[in-house]
């Protein structure tokens, strides 16, 4: 059994791991095969392959990519991280073309940890603000990782 000390601690290297270094095998240790994030464009894996899909996504557009975690809360079994990040667009992000441009954005992520490993994941980010910082958006805003994925809300 987790406690809420270990659940900030993971939260901690779930963002150093992941976001800053860019170590996507790392979720083979921490991410749960059959993790629940619901927020994955549908025609992505799901899944811990889905969450490596993400993270190579955002590396891959933004290879400086730092997320500053500024604090992480823990109750029972869930932590939360609000993090800045920062990056420049130096690769292609869900069609745009890199821009060069640097990006600062805010938001949280958060997860149900039992057992050490990451079982449930969702995050907010400023993701209207962040196509703004780049000048562009995609050609079709709803196939972004984190936004809503109800197609009868874009009706």
């Amino acid at each position: 059994m987790s406690t809420q000390a270990d659940n900030k601690r993971l939260m901690q290297r779930f963002t150093e791991e992941f976001w800053n270094r860019g170590n996507i095998a790392f979720a083979d240790e921490i991410v749960a095969e059959n993790l629940i994030h619901d927020q994955l464009p549908p025609d992505w894996p799901q899944g811990r392959e889905g969450f490596k899909r993400l993270v190579q996504t955002w590396r891959g557009a933004f290879p400086d990519l730092h997320e500053h975690l500024e604090f992480v809360l823990a109750e029972g079994d869930r932590a939360l991280g609000r993090f800045r990040l920062t990056g420049t667009h130096s690769g292609s992000f869900y069609g745009i073309e890199p821009t060069g441009r640097s990006v600062d954005i805010h938001g949280v992520d958060v997860a149900r940890i039992v057992d050490g490993q990451i079982v449930e994941y969702f995050y907010h980010e400023d993701t209207f603000g962040l196509f703004r910082q780049l000048g562009r958006f995609p050609a079709n805003y709803s196939d972004v990782a984190g936004t809503i994925q109800d197609a009868s809300v874009n009706a």
